[in-house]
C-alpha cells in the first residue's frame, strides 16, 4: 500500500473549491487523464453519493467507482475508490486562508489483480500524479473555469 499526501493552495474561497472537488462530474474539466465522469446516485451530492468515472486510455476495465463516505461541507471530504486495477481510501481537507483554500489530500493506495507487481512504482509516481490533478484544479479555477 502507498501512503499519499500533499496539498495545495487554491486562491478561491473553500465553499467553491469544496462544491467542485465533491462533484467527481467536474473533474474531467482539471485532470486530464479523466475521460469522463458521472453521478450514479439520486439526490444532491452529499455522503453515499456514487460516481463513475473513465480514466483516458484504461477502456471498460479502467472504469472506476467512486463513493463520498464522509461529506462535511465546507471541510472535509472521504472518498473511496474502486476499479479492477486500484483501491484508494482516503481524505480531502478544505481550510479557509485568507480567503484562499488550503486543499490537501491523504490517501492510501493500492494495486490490486495483476497491476499489483507494480505496487513498488505506485509509490514513486502516485504522489506526482496525484499533485498534477490538483495542481490542474488550482490552475482550473484561478482561470476562471466554474
Amino acid at each position: 500500500m502507498a501512503h499519499i499526501s500533499g496539498e495545495v493552495t487554491i486562491d478561491a474561497l473553500v465553499e467553491e473549491v469544496f462544491d467542485l472537488v465533491a462533484d467527481e462530474r467536474t473533474e474531467p474539466r482539471y485532470n486530464p487523464r479523466i475521460a469522463s465522469a458521472e453521478k450514479l446516485s439520486d439526490g444532491p451530492v452529499g455522503e453515499g453519493t456514487r460516481f463513475t468515472a473513465q480514466p483516458k486510455g484504461m477502456g471498460a476495465r479502467g472504469q472506476m467507482s467512486i463513493e463520498i463516505s464522509q461529506y462535511d461541507r465546507p471541510r472535509r471530504l472521504h472518498n473511496i475508490v474502486r476499479s479492477s486495477y486500484m483501491h484508494v481510501d482516503g481524505t480531502l481537507t478544505f481550510t479557509p486562508v485568507d480567503g484562499r483554500t488550503l486543499l490537501r489530500w491523504d490517501w492510501n493506495m493500492r494495486l490490486v489483480g495483476p497491476m499489483r507487481v507494480l505496487s513498488p512504482g505506485l509509490a514513486l509516481l502516485g504522489p506526482r500524479w496525484e499533485r498534477r490533478n490538483w495542481v490542474g484544479l488550482k490552475r482550473f479555477v484561478e482561470s476562471g473555469g466554474r
